[in-house]
């Protein structure tokens, strides 16, 4: 329904696009080969230019010894004897390569829901799923309503908003799987999404996250000086994104949002955040590292151990129910490939016929029109493709912090773009098509809801720590 509108939208906007730059450009006689057989890092165009073609800011920035510099969405470096190459390099793989990043993605997921699953099996077994579903059950007995008391979907969706809490993306995503598998089980039409699982997955896209370890960690390689100073506003954005995405599924399935129960378990997130937020204000880039890496790789080996005694206690079969667990990963991973060539193909278009482009500059000139901050629309990029793509998105922060600098504005808000929202088109794609869910009702409007309230956010709070 709504996503295969959303998917023919993408493919018929890419090629109309792609068909009008072959027209109308002289230099864009490759854009179809470039699109269909094409490899991200081809050279798709070449230009030879005098130094008088270049501005001055080039001319600085080649004089420092940089190799290459970018301009006006091409690279120049220098020839010698007043002469210089342009050229662009291809963003993103064409539609053959894609079809194969897909499938490498759903292979490399087999042997990681595979561990999960296995040891998502023993501990239903052993009955922690259960005693987890309890501890949580009067928080969400009361955003998921439809879903009975001590049900082990509970459980599961506790671990993987912990492991999407933790950054822990392998584990969040065999988490995700197996809530939307046991939130299936209670569907009556099959084809079709349900109010739990649209709230539970409206939630996990959010992408509320303790510490944005991958983003600081990139900041810190590209020799930013302050590469923590997004931590804070990253959290700020997440967490408006996901009550945002909570209050709108809320509003849609009538649930009551203002209940004692639900406001005491947000007051009480909110603490721990607050609490978290002051001790990691008092740890330096290298501190905040080792806390988050220790922190998160010590909970998942500590989730195995409590796994791992809980049914010695309970004398479940532990190897065996492992071994049927892990057997749930490969079919799982199978299932979604073809979810998953599907989004991919239609993002690869978009990019590769120069769409993405088109709306970029479209949003600048609307910006110059209006008088508004240039240095947003420098950062905003990365807003825009991280719904499409987590590769895309980090790639066009590098971009940002490597051409404003990594203490920049633009270079800050970019950062705080990348950390607030997930992959909300992979997350669609991967989760519902691993139940087979067709009808998506209004999941994609309400994620893509809470991704602008994020973006919002994350201008505001940008603005605020960094001016």
């Amino acid at each position: 329904m709504v996503l295969s509108r959303i998917w023919s939208a993408f493919i018929i906007i890419a090629l109309a696009v792609a068909l009008g730059r072959f027209v109308f450009q002289d230099d864009q006689q490759q854009i179809f080969t470039q699109m269909v057989t094409g490899k991200s890092g081809d050279t798709t165009f070449v230009q030879m230019v005098d130094s008088l073609t270049l501005p001055a800011s080039i001319h600085g920035q080649l004089a420092t010894g940089q190799n290459n510099v970018k301009w006006e969405g091409s690279q120049v470096i220098a020839m010698g004897n007043g002469q210089f190459k342009t050229f662009n390099l291809q963003s993103t793989n064409g539609v053959f390569e894609t079809t194969k990043d897909a499938v490498t993605l759903c292979i490399g997921l087999i042997g990681i829901m595979a561990l999960f699953l296995g040891f998502m099996n023993i501990a239903e077994q052993a009955g922690g799923v259960r005693f987890l579903s309890r501890i949580i059950g009067p928080f969400f007995s009361k955003i998921f309503p439809e879903v009975p008391k001590n049900h082990p979907a509970m459980g599961h969706m506790v671990m993987n908003f912990s492991a999407n809490l933790l950054g822990l993306d392998n584990a969040a995503t065999p988490f995700g799987i197996k809530s939307m598998e046991s939130l299936q089980e209670l569907n009556p039409d099959k084809t079709k999404a349900t109010n739990a699982q649209i709230m539970f997955l409206c939630l996990h896209a959010s992408g509320l996250t303790l510490i944005p370890t991958v983003i600081i960690a990139d900041r810190v390689a590209l020799k930013s000086q302050f590469p923590t100073e997004i931590f804070i506003p990253c959290m700020i954005a997440t967490f408006v994104a996901t009550i945002t995405a909570m209050v709108i599924v809320s509003f849609k399935q009538g649930i009551k949002v203002f209940q004692p129960v639900i406001i005491a378990w947000v007051l009480g997130i909110t603490a721990v955040f607050t609490a978290l937020i002051v001790y990691v204000r008092m740890l330096d880039a290298k501190g905040i590292q080792l806390f988050s890496t220790s922190l998160s790789n010590g909970l998942i080996l500590l989730i195995f151990l409590l796994i791992i005694v809980g049914a010695i206690y309970k004398k479940a079969p532990i190897f065996d129910a492992f071994v049927d667990g892990a057997k749930g990963g490969f079919e799982t991973a199978i299932r979604i490939i073809p979810y998953l060539v599907g989004l991919l193909v239609a993002i690869s278009l978009l990019r590769n016929s120069g769409a993405f482009d088109f709306i970029m500059e479209g949003i600048k000139a609307l910006f110059a029109f209006l008088g508004g901050d240039a240095r947003i629309v420098d950062a905003l990029p990365t807003a825009i493709l991280k719904p499409f793509s987590g590769s895309g998105a980090r790639a066009m922060m590098i971009d940002t912090l490597k051409s404003h600098g990594p203490d920049s504005f633009a270079g800050n808000l970019a950062s705080v773009f990348r950390g607030s929202a997930d992959t909300t088109f992979y997350i669609i794609a991967v989760y519902f098509g691993a139940v087979g869910i067709k009808n998506t009702r209004y999941s994609v409007s309400a994620m893509l809801l809470a991704d602008l309230a994020g973006i919002i956010t994350a201008v505001a709070v940008s603005y605020l720590f960094f001016g």
